[in-house]
């Protein structure tokens, strides 16, 4: 069965996108850790994994690349120190991982209340992260 990432890749579902290839997406988190957050998923077959050190290392290298070219977007987009990097993968039964804009450690604790941000502003920092990830 679909996760709920594979209906956001294949559009079944409305992101706030922010960068694709023939490999990855990368949304924002609709429930951001701090502004900008961002969920980057590689584009998978069945069965889906939930587990990032369970693929195959050809898809790990291009995730991983492709989130590092997603995280410059994001510091050219977001005042931040640095973009931290999480991958738990336990809400979601797919592969994904949070690239988060933080300015202190405690930025990164997952239990931290969630931003609320309206529709507008939320296009408006994905608008902002795809423009500078077109720019490269």
């Amino acid at each position: 069965m679909a996760t709920i990432f594979t209906k956001i890749i294949n559009g079944e579902i409305p992101c706030y996108k922010v960068a694709e290839d023939e490999h990855n997406f990368a949304f924002l988190d609709i429930n951001p850790m701090t502004k900008g957050h961002t969920l980057v998923v590689p584009k998978l077959s069945e069965p889906e994994s939930d587990y990032i050190f369970n693929l195959d290392d050809e898809t790990y290298t291009r995730l991983m690349a492709f989130s590092k070219k997603v995280a410059t977007a994001i510091e050219k987009s977001i005042a931040c120190k640095r973009i931290g990097v999480a991958v738990m993968g336990m809400e979601v039964p797919h592969v994904h991982v949070h690239l988060i804009p933080i300015n202190k450690e405690s930025d990164m604790i997952i239990s931290n209340p969630k931003l609320k941000l309206d529709e507008a502003e939320m296009a408006s920092i994905a608008a902002k992260i795809a423009d500078n990830y077109q720019k490269g």
